[in-house]
This record gives C-alpha cells, structure tokens and sequence, in this order.
C-alpha cells in the first residue's frame, strides 16, 4: 500500500507541478507580455517627449540669446551704415529707391535714371539732379508725374517731355531736383 499512495502521491505532484506550469504560462501570455510591451511603448513615447522638450529648450535659448542681442545689433548695423556707407552712395541709393517705388505705383516702366550731385557752398540743402525717363500708357504717365510732385521727399519737378514709344506707349522724360536734408 505504500507504493500505491506513493504513486497517487507522485501523481498527485505531477497534476499540481503541470497546473502550475500551465497557470504560470497563462500569467505571462495573458498578463506579463501585455504589460511588458505597454511598459516599452510607454518608455518610448517619454524618451520621444523628453528629446523634444530637449530640443524645444535649446531653440528658446536661442531664441532668447537674439532677442537679447538684437537691440545691439541694430547699433551696429547703424554704426556700420554711418562709418561704411558715404552719405553720397547712400543718397544716390534713396533717390534711386524712391524713384523705383513711384514707377511701380503707377505701372510704368523705368527706362534710365541719371544723377547730378550739386554741391554748391551756401545753400541750406544739398540737391541732386534728376533725369528720369519712363514708358506706359499716357494715364500711367501722370500718375507718375504727379507722385514725384508729392512724394514724402521734396522734389522740384523742372520740365518734362513726352515722345513717342513703342505700341500703344509714350515715353515721358521729367528733369527735376531732389532736395536733400543735410
């Protein structure tokens, strides 16, 4: 009778043991290995968060360094502006800028521009001389007559000459004077 409860007993530890194992096989299928992969997923969406925090930091620190620096900066383009440009290359470009921004207003073409710097001793403003031709349509053309008249810088508008042009066009020549404050 000891061999038979023996092997009931073996038995009995082998269904208990193969329970066991197959309890321990379900925990992980069904809980272990589920958890296991959200854990990972979850590690990876915080390193993915952390890099760009990371990189979110950097770009307000530098963004803050030229926020910083920018008020200097325009002193020195200022700085730079005063001791580089000549106070003639830098009218020549004004007077050239403007010219061009009235041409565009009024739709004409900008055919040729030519200075002539007066810098005679006595007067209160420098002038340059302009010679200006451009080409449109004839209402085009007074509208751009009229904006150098009353553009924000003081021009003299001496004399102006119409001729033919190309197609439907008339070219208009205007010579004035550009006042320059000193």
């Amino acid at each position: 009778m000891k061999r038979e409860r023996r092997r009931k007993l073996i038995r009995i530890l082998e269904v208990a043991a193969l329970a066991a194992v197959a309890i321990d096989l379900a925990v992980y299928l069904l809980v272990v290995r589920p958890l296991r992969a959200g854990a990972f997923q979850a590690e990876t969406s915080y390193r993915q968060a952390s890099l760009q925090l990371q990189q979110r930091k950097a770009r307000v620190e530098q963004l803050e360094k030229f926020r910083s620096e920018l008020p200097a900066a325009n002193d020195k383009l200022n700085e730079f502006l005063k001791d580089h440009v000549p106070t003639r290359q830098r009218v020549f470009s004004d007077a050239e800028h403007m010219i061009r921004q009235l041409t565009q207003k009024a739709g004409v073409q900008l055919d040729n521009i030519s200075y002539k710097l007066n810098s005679e001793k006595g007067e209160p403003f420098q002038q340059l001389g302009l010679d200006v031709t451009v080409e449109g349509p004839f209402p085009n053309l007074l509208k751009f007559a009229h904006s150098m008249e009353t553009a924000d810088d003081l021009v003299l508008v001496r004399n102006f000459s119409f001729s033919t042009g190309q197609g439907n066009t008339v070219n208009l020549r205007v010579g004035g004077v550009l006042y320059l404050t000193p």
